[in-house]
């Protein structure tokens, strides 16, 4: 089976973070599409997702203005739960975006509450 580019590219990314993981550190995936950018705080070791946040949650949507502000409030809210049960330092997986645009806002608002990548 050929891959396609976007498909390798990601495996790329993940693969990289995967070889340098620890059971002390988390992975931070991140995903867009052309309106919306969720983000999801995942323990690679046990499968299991253990924070989410997304730009087309009721609250979030009410509240953003634009696409890049929608990035910020996402990140913010992500970083609210994070520090609330106690995780601070991840590894960023932007995938197969580039660190560019939206994907760097939501990245720079993370660090600005607390989160460490």
């Amino acid at each position: 089976m050929k891959l396609t580019t976007t498909i390798r590219k990601k495996f790329r990314v993940r693969n990289k973070l995967k070889k340098v993981a620890t059971a002390g550190r988390l992975r931070l995936c991140v995903s867009r599409s052309t309106k919306n950018i969720s983000a999801q705080i995942i323990d690679d070791n046990s499968s299991k997702t253990l924070i989410s946040a997304s730009s087309s949650e009721k609250d979030i949507k009410m509240a953003k203005k634009n696409k890049s502000d929608s990035s910020a409030l996402v990140a913010e809210k992500l970083a609210k739960i994070a520090k609330e049960k106690k995780l601070t330092k991840v590894f960023f997986d932007r995938g197969i975006y580039k660190y560019h645009g939206r994907i760097k806002i939501f990245a720079e608002t993370l660090r600005k509450n607390g989160m460490e990548f």
